[in-house]
């Protein structure tokens, strides 16, 4: 295994620094328990209704649900650990856990559902729009692209791989329209958008302002369809999150240009704009240019922090779905803040030139991740040679830089 391998490399084994009380998202009380109700049913409750007895040698944290640990895990340097011994469970808890309602997220500009499993944990679904090997066509304006559920997944992987670890787990799953969305849904608005087409499958189309019509409809096979399945962050009333617009964000006019277009030494003054004037916030987000470059996203408009954290902390490179679009054509403009400021952690740019080498060449590293999925294959074949198209790119502009 190429990918365990990589694991194992010196790279991939720097010690973060040690994780305090305060440096954690959530100070757990270790006397709270969980556990499955005594009637024999799927709900978890808290210590108050339930058992207070545990099975001896287990702490209250081993009662918990995969997705409470994933969420009570998050601290000020990670989302999750490296060797995080949940990862397999929680993917697996996505891609094959009972669904017992899914809602349509509200917000956005195409269909997102929220899936919920009897643990009372929950999932961002986004369905298939567009089939592996299409391409976004080349007239296309980025902020009128399909989302596509393949995207997602590919990104959680490739953020691992570059060990960023800034997105939450997404596994595919294949889902029933008619018993695990349709019939079980409490959302009227989305109710109303359910229809069967002229070929016989279930579609349905919900409400949003982009994509949603009976001309875009999804429409399953005849009622299966493919999704991402993303672990939701924990809800914002317990820990909020903070967005920031990105310095480097277009200008979503179709004749305008953002004013980093036009001067080339804007990188300047974002170096003296809080809070890029200190700490590892700009480097954070070249990391985060980086990555969208290597997916073809164009559409980083936002990213978000917790707030608990202040401005030290890591970027959540969350919605990746308008990545991977196009695989015979590279978006320079993406690596913009990289070639304005030349500036790159160093840790990132000696990962990177690992990940050119024969050994631990990224598209074989994010192949193999990959082929686990239950949708297997992600990515079509030109994707992921170009990600290595890509990356001798983003080194070329690194080298570039170190040669001014």
């Amino acid at each position: 295994s190429k990918l365990a391998a990589l694991f194992e490399h010196p790279l991939y084994n720097i010690p973060i620094p040690e994780v305090t009380e305060k440096d954690k998202l959530f100070i757990v009380n270790p006397m709270e328990k969980f556990s499955l109700r005594s009637s024999g049913s799927d709900e978890w409750v808290s210590s108050s209704k339930a058992e207070t007895l545990l099975p001896t040698g287990k702490t209250a944290y081993d009662t918990y649900p995969t997705w409470l640990k994933f969420q009570v895990g998050i601290n000020r340097y990670e989302l999750y650990p490296r060797r995080d011994p949940l990862l397999p469970t929680l993917l697996r808890d996505l891609a094959t856990q009972k669904i017992v309602s899914s809602v349509q997220k509200s917000g956005g500009t195409q269909l997102k559902l929220i899936m919920t499993f009897p643990n009372y944990g929950q999932a961002l679904f986004k369905p298939m729009k567009q089939a592996r090997d299409q391409e976004t066509p080349i007239d296309f304006f980025y902020f009128s692209d399909f989302e596509r559920h393949n995207a997602e997944i590919a990104a959680f992987h490739l953020d691992r791989i570059l060990d960023f670890r800034r997105i939450p787990p997404v596994s595919g799953r294949l889902v029933n329209i008619t018993k695990e969305i349709r019939d079980i849904t409490t959302d009227k608005k989305l109710a109303k958008t359910f229809f069967i087409s002229p070929a016989g499958n279930v579609c349905f189309y919900g409400e949003c302002s982009y994509y949603c019509s009976t001309e875009h409809a999804l429409c399953g096979k005849p009622d299966r369809l493919e999704g991402s399945m993303a672990a939701l962050l924990p809800d914002k009333t317990l820990a909020k999150r903070r967005s920031w617009r990105s310095p480097w964000r277009r200008s979503y006019h179709k004749s305008k240009k953002a004013e980093w277009e036009l001067n080339p030494n804007y990188c300047a003054q974002v170096r003296e704009t809080p809070p890029y004037d200190r700490g590892h916030r700009l480097l954070d987000l070249i990391d985060m240019t980086i990555l969208d470059f290597l997916m073809g996203n164009m559409d980083r408009h936002h990213y978000e922090t917790f707030e608990k954290f202040g401005n030290d902390t890591f970027l959540l490179h969350l919605d990746n779905g308008r990545g991977f679009g196009t695989h015979s054509r590279d978006e320079p403009s993406i690596l913009a803040p990289l070639q304005q400021c030349c500036s790159i952690k160093k840790s990132t740019y000696l990962r990177l030139q690992l990940l050119a080498t024969q050994p631990y060449r990224l598209s074989d590293l994010l192949r193999e991740a990959l082929a686990a999925d239950p949708l297997a294959p992600i990515l079509a074949e030109p994707h992921l040679r170009a990600l290595d198209r890509r990356l001798g790119k983003v080194l070329a502009v690194v080298g570039h830089c170190l040669a001014r």
